[in-house]
């Protein structure tokens, strides 16, 4: 059986760590890079970088801080933000990521997640959908969640697996930031209608919220930050609780 994965998130904006709740209301959360690198040794399965401002402000993802967060790690590491094209990629493959994450770019223009999947291998590549539940259904979301598309979220991820995309990190925005919970029945259908893995994010607030979301969600792993960032949960507490309800995990 394939273990469970515990992925911090980092939000970058300005070069420094920002969470906020509901994609707003942004408050400083520390140095990336200490945060990286104490992440990784206190047992973080994985660890993605967001640039959460870049495709906002039209410009790409700092691959200097990239670089430096690459350098004090070693698992393995995502990162997304302002990416639309394969020189993209391969800059930040040269500055130390593991895979990238793709999001407004893939739904302004598909064919990006072929070119990346033909490329650089669909491992490599991870499609994130920020939705939002808008009179019962899952709406997708674009640059930051700031606007919202006619996209159905579970026939997006279905497009986004057939053209090969080898992960879906899928942030319920009504849950994002609130601690609350994951967004679960969502979670479940897409990790029943889909067999590429599913990364949950949006809601972490205690260790039982990560039990629903491979329990209930059926997700593959579990993304939070404000959680980790301040201190509230353990990541090595968290495996340990998740071991307990026999949960496959990295200890």
């Amino acid at each position: 059986m394939l273990t469970k994965r515990i992925i911090p998130c980092l939000d970058i904006k300005n070069g420094r760590t920002v969470k906020g709740i509901n994609f707003v209301d942004l408050r400083d959360a520390g140095d990336p890079v200490e945060l990286a690198k104490q992440y990784a040794m206190n047992g973080a399965d994985e660890l993605v970088f967001l640039d959460i401002s870049a495709t906002l402000e039209g410009r790409k993802t700092m691959l200097e801080l990239v670089l430096k967060v690459a350098e004090q790690i070693n698992i393995p590491f995502t990162v997304g933000g302002g990416i639309s094209s394969v020189a993209d990629v391969e800059a930040l493959l040269k500055c130390g990521a593991d895979k990238i994450s793709i999001n407004s770019s893939a739904i302004k223009r598909p064919d990006l997640i072929n070119e990346l999947s033909e490329k650089f291998g669909s491992q490599c590549v991870v499609v994130a959908i920020d939705a939002k539940l808008i009179d019962d259904k899952w709406l997708v979301h674009i640059a930051g969640g700031s606007i919202p598309t006619e996209l159905d979220l579970f026939e997006w991820a279905k497009e986004v697996e057939t053209r090969g995309g080898g992960e879906i990190l899928f942030t319920s925005m009504n849950n994002d930031g609130t601690k609350n919970g994951f967004a679960n029945q969502a979670l479940k259908k897409l990790s029943e209608e889909l067999n590429i893995p599913i990364i949950a994010s949006g809601g972490a607030g205690k260790m039982q919220h990560f039990v629903d979301a491979f329990t209930i969600g059926k997700s593959d792993a579990a993304l939070a930050a404000s959680v980790f960032h301040f201190g509230e949960i353990a990541i090595n507490d968290l495996k340990n609780e998740l071991k307990k309800n026999n949960i496959e995990v990295r200890l």
